[in-house]
């Protein structure tokens, strides 16, 4: 991918959660960038490992996740190696500064006993130290994501969905961060709310931030990305331009994917999942898989001519997988 350097970058990225009796492998050898001015959609069917994903980011994990990898956020005037860094810079320096966090429930984001305004101006008071006038300030962010100043002033249950999901998104902003990550912002909106929401992260991306949109909604990825990776059972396995990848998919478990929507005839894919905590050894998709009978390799993720990556074990013939 050529362009401006990474904001945020992964490497080998793996997280484990290690129970009584077993271990969940949620997180397995990931590696991907967010470059300002592009929008990374990370999907997947639920129970992939996606959220995980994104709390590692941030340091946000349990006491009993194992994390491996690096993860590193090249904004201000030293690279940051997010996995090792101390809690006290990732809670002053990082989150919801350089990296701000769309919650997947907007609605439970936001104390109910207070104004969206007065929440929102303590925000702005606490990440914008100095002078300036917060109410001002609040009413610039509601106006960039969409929202009426004026519903600043309700409580959150007065406000809708969608209302309430562009007022978490101006909390994201209040400081201006260079990356931004969406974890599921479109869940139980209806389709013209989805569209706005995207529609809105686009625009982030847009104005030079780098944005990772965390999502199962496929058309809301369609809508919105420049890039995308494909996630199953814990593992990255296909990534590259959204345009590409959607509009040729190469690994069986995307075309399953993008078979499943409405606009491609809505047929499921067969079976299910595997357990995180019990995934077969090589494939985890191959009990799942159209061609397993002829197939019988341990995938990595590799490579291709070009910017994209595949982890298939039937090699490409030419351009495509044979």
């Amino acid at each position: 991918m050529t362009g401006p350097g990474p904001l945020l970058s992964a490497r080998d990225l793996s997280v484990r959660f290690r129970l009584r009796d077993s271990v969940v492998q949620a997180v397995t050898d990931v590696s991907f960038e967010l470059r300002p001015g592009r929008l990374l959609a990370l999907v997947g069917e639920s129970g992939c490992g996606k959220s995980v994903l994104a709390s590692a980011l941030l340091g946000l994990l349990p006491g009993n996740a194992e994390i491996r990898g690096e993860v590193w956020l090249h904004t201000g005037s030293e690279p940051v190696e997010l996995t090792s860094a101390p809690e006290r810079v990732l809670a002053r320096q990082v989150r919801g500064r350089r990296v701000a966090l769309v919650p997947q429930s907007a609605a439970t984001a936001l104390t109910p006993v207070r104004t969206v305004r007065a929440q929102l101006v303590e925000t702005l008071r606490e990440l914008r130290p100095g002078k300036g006038d917060r109410h001002r300030e609040a009413d610039a962010l509601a106006e960039r994501v969409g929202l009426a100043p004026g519903a600043l002033d309700h409580y959150p249950h007065e406000l809708s969905g969608g209302m309430i999901q562009r007022a978490v998104l101006a909390f994201a902003l209040a400081a201006d961060p260079d990356v931004v990550l969406a974890d599921e912002p479109t869940s139980g909106l209806d389709r013209p709310l989805v569209d706005r929401t995207v529609d809105a992260l686009r625009g982030i991306a847009e104005d030079g931030r780098a944005v990772l949109l965390i999502t199962h909604d496929i058309a809301a990825a369609e809508r919105a990305a420049t890039d995308v990776a494909v996630m199953y059972a814990s593992r990255i396995v296909e990534q590259g331009p959204a345009a590409d990848v959607f509009g040729d998919p190469w690994h069986p478990y995307t075309r399953g994917l993008l078979a499943a929507t409405p606009a491609r005839g809505l047929h499921p894919l067969p079976g299910h999942p595997p357990n995180l905590s019990d995934l077969p050894a090589g494939c985890a998709f191959r009990p799942r898989c159209p061609r397993r009978d002829t197939c019988t390799g341990d995938p990595a993720l590799a490579g291709l001519p070009g910017p994209r990556a595949l982890a298939c074990a039937r090699p490409p013939n030419g351009d495509r997988p044979c």
